[in-house]
């Protein structure tokens, strides 16, 4: 090939080898990266680096940005204020190399192909002419003498091309046009907003054989899909629902890496921002792109636990639902703001082994909250409820009477909270009640029953309601 640079694209396994390709003058290595990330599919990329500048009008490439980047959100600062610099211009290329768009950029002009071995001696056959089209599985020429062979996409070994299109590049780039005071090497940041990165929080807890104590571990994972490493990067967590326009999609991709990073000492710094709350990693980390890196939140600490017993029959049949509470203070051992997070809790075995009891998700809890995670439902005690009578006093008054039979089949006397909910948007009153009950909201009621073991208890009770 006449003094040209050639490049090989391999058909069958399309893996297309290049060199970094620019025109204009490239944005150097990173200097410091700063990454702040939102549980909303959401992140800030602060990039100070070393730029080449030019006085006057000149172009500059800014490359490795995220390819899931919101160019409409880039902001340009000089380092140094006195720098005077302005964006005149703005292009966004992401048009980026592929064997795909290759081809679609080569339709009408000459390319060379190679078969796979098929003759005597184990030749391929090469092939030239203009490509006319391609699919999946052909490949479509017009020869020089004006003949069109179509050769099957299975059957190629190589395609060749004489040069790189025009257009296409191998990294995502922000193209400037600048206007400059300045010349010489200056340092600047430039932030944008990308999709693509995700953090969320899991916890991991361990309660006593007599259920009263819980060893509670957090552990932060950093979900990172938005087309960019951020190496040695400060990183920052936003706990906190903060408004969004329009949220976006993400296409389903699988993340290529897994990292755990466990210690002993506290990692993350908490604080009050604005009205949600940020949390600091304590050293710089490398958030590579297509990989899940998981940060110890805060090490392991053990918190007071109850265990409590629910039984709302309306809601859900004869199930007692099982849920551990505690709360979230210095006193009980935490006092942490806790973000949103999916808990597994288990347990200890006599054998020392431990048992998965279950797991649920925990909201964006404030310190000194109290935090309740349901676990399943209880296989020992078992609940009936039923409607006994319903009277019709007046036309705007009518009584209902409701029986509750608990029964404890447990090694052990418990307590059980029956939740009963009473018609909204209307006045009620209890007229009888085998138990003492206590008011929750406006139409919630609650009583405490204890059973010992082998028990059954039957509450009734009878509302009135005033229309």
């Amino acid at each position: 090939m006449k003094n040209s640079v050639m490049f090989k694209l391999v058909v069958l396994s399309f893996v297309f080898v290049l060199g970094s390709w620019f025109s204009g003058k490239p944005s150097p290595a990173y200097a410091e990266v700063a990454v702040t990330i939102y549980n909303q599919d959401l992140g800030l990329i602060k990039d100070v680096r070393e730029l080449e500048f030019q006085k006057g009008r000149s172009i500059i490439k800014f490359t490795d940005v995220a390819a899931r980047i919101d160019p409409t959100s880039v902001h340009f600062k000089p380092m140094n204020p006195s720098d005077r610099v302005s964006i005149l211009e703005q292009n966004y290329q992401y048009d980026l190399v592929s064997s795909t768009k290759i081809l679609q950029k080569y339709v009408d002009k000459e390319i060379e192909l190679f078969t796979k071995s098929a003759g005597p001696k184990g030749e391929g056959k090469s092939y030239k002419g203009r490509l006319l089209s391609y699919s999946n599985e052909n490949v479509t020429l017009q020869e020089p003498e004006g003949a069109i062979r179509i050769v099957r996409l299975d059957e190629v070994r190589d395609l060749y091309f004489p040069t790189l299109p025009e257009g296409l590049i191998t990294k995502p780039t922000l193209v400037w046009l600048l206007d400059s005071q300045v010349s010489g090497k200056r340092k600047a940041e430039v932030s944008y907003l990308t999709s693509g990165i995700n953090w969320h929080t899991e916890y991991v807890a361990v309660v006593d054989q007599r259920d009263e104590n819980l060893e509670l571990a957090g552990w932060v994972s950093i979900d990172n899909r938005s087309g960019a490493t951020y190496q040695d990067a400060k990183v920052k967590l936003i706990a906190g629902e903060v408004h969004r326009v329009r949220e976006e999609r993400i296409p389903p991709r699988l993340a290529k890496g897994y990292m755990v990073e466990a210690a002993a000492a506290p990692q993350f710094e908490e604080k009050a921002f604005f009205e949600y709350h940020l949390y600091t990693l304590l050293r710089p980390a490398t958030i590579k792109d297509n990989e899940i890196k998981q940060v110890s939140l805060f090490p392991s600490t053990e918190v007071k636990v109850k265990k409590i017993f629910t039984y709302d029959g309306a809601r859900y049949g004869d199930k007692v639902r099982v849920e551990l509470e505690f709360k979230n203070s210095e006193s009980a051992g935490l006092g942490m703001p806790l973000p949103k997070g999916k808990i597994r809790v288990y347990k200890e075995d006599v054998d020392k082994a431990l048992e998965f009891v279950g797991e649920d998700r925990i909201d964006h809890t404030p310190k000194n909250e109290k935090v309740r995670v349901f676990l399943g439902n209880a296989f020992d005690i078992v609940g009936e409820r039923q409607k006994t009578d319903f009277k019709k006093i007046r036309d705007d008054i009518t009584e209902e009477s409701y029986q509750i039979k608990l029964r404890n089949h447990k090694e052990e006397a418990v307590e059980v909270v029956v939740v009963e909910h009473l018609y909204a948007y209307t006045e009620w009153e209890i007229r009888e009640s085998t138990h003492p009950y206590e008011k929750k909201d406006a139409n919630t009621i609650e009583f405490k029953i204890h059973l010992d073991q082998d028990q059954e208890v039957v509450l009734n009770y009878t509302v009135r309601y005033y229309r």
